[in-house]
């Protein structure tokens, strides 16, 4: 096999996913009415926006060899801190500055500072003391959705701050400014896993962790700010929550780690590490945006997002299967 033909095949490997975007939009734009639409685009990408940035940090951790099943809690603790400081109604404090603006840089700064001391404390954990990850992280799903209900006292914080709002409320090309900011993300994620020393090590380390460390490559300190970096992106996909339900509830974003796993592993993402790319898993993400849209526009059961959900990680599992013995055949 020729090195030309071999860059071939892992192109189409790499890229299959957006093959599989490509065939459901237009097998829903043939067989239902009204789908083929700029609206009914637009809406797909504005409603991955939440789902797409939770999915990077799960995604640069699973790419690292390990797991995080604390994103979705971390997002939800993030979004109840903004809502508690800048709403106005409920269990807000409706935290006054001035000039107004600062509430944007002020709240997101609280809502990452919250993502990243999880994301420490979970790295340090798993990474120097080599506890499992899936353990680790597991608790954190738990203990700090508890600490979510703990400060809300199970209420919700309504009205956010107009400042804040404004995100969600102003649109540029046909899409809201909360949609350009998930992709700006994905822009600069996939940089810098693609085209960054860091990116590259971190593929390394899943690859083969002891053989990096070998190398000289500092193991630990990438892991933790791996940890770090999914905490903060977790965190950074919170206050988008809570700017596109202007506050926050004490159940929010419950179900969205499940649906974050499902966009990584169909976006690629190898679940044994080492393998995978950002724009993949954007694209795993619009494709599940796609489904639920198709789903309201049937009016069918809600029940079916979840079935269908569930048949696509396992599709996309044994795909990966698929592709990773196909990749060794060609090695």
């Amino acid at each position: 096999m020729t090195p030309r033909t071999r860059r071939l095949i892992e192109f189409a490997l790499d890229n299959l996913v957006w093959f599989m975007l490509l065939l459901v939009l237009v097998i829903f734009s043939i067989f239902i009415p009204n789908y083929f639409q700029i609206g009914i685009f637009a809406n797909i990408i504005e409603a991955s926006s939440v789902l797409g940035v939770l999915s990077i940090g799960l995604a640069l951790v699973i790419i690292s060899g390990h797991m995080d099943l604390s994103v979705e809690s971390v997002a939800a603790l993030s979004a109840m801190i903004v809502g508690i400081l800048f709403c106005s109604a409920g269990i807000g404090l409706g935290l006054d500055v001035r000039p107004a603006w600062l509430a944007v840089p002020i709240s997101l700064v609280a809502a990452l500072t919250v993502g990243c001391i999880i994301g420490l404390i979970n790295g340090f954990l798993v990474v120097k003391l080599r506890m499992n990850a899936f353990i680790i992280t597991l608790a954190s799903y738990i203990w700090v959705r508890g600490l979510v209900l703990a400060i809300s006292g199970g209420r919700s914080a309504q009205d956010l701050a107009p400042a804040i709002r404004w995100f969600g409320i102003q649109r540029f090309l046909g899409l809201p400014l909360t949609a350009w900011i998930a992709i700006a993300c994905f822009v600069a994620f996939s940089f810098v896993a693609a085209r960054t020393p860091f990116g590259r090590r971190l593929k390394m380390i899943g690859g083969n962790e002891t053989a990096t460390y070998r190398a000289g490559i500092p193991v630990v300190r990438y892991l933790i700010i791996a940890f770090m970096l999914a905490g903060a992106v977790a965190s950074l996909a919170g206050w988008l929550l809570a700017i596109r339900t202007s506050g926050a509830t004490a159940n929010l974003g419950i179900g969205l780690l499940f649906n974050a796993f499902a966009a990584v592993v169909i976006g690629g993402v190898s679940l044994k590490g080492g393998v995978g790319t950002l724009p993949g898993v954007y694209a795993g993400a619009l494709i599940l945006s796609s489904i639920n849209t198709a789903i309201n526009l049937m009016a069918l059961p809600a029940s079916l997002t979840q079935l269908i959900h569930g048949f696509l990680v396992l599709a996309a599992v044994l795909l990966d299967t698929f592709k990773q013995t196909i990749r060794k055949k060609i090695s």
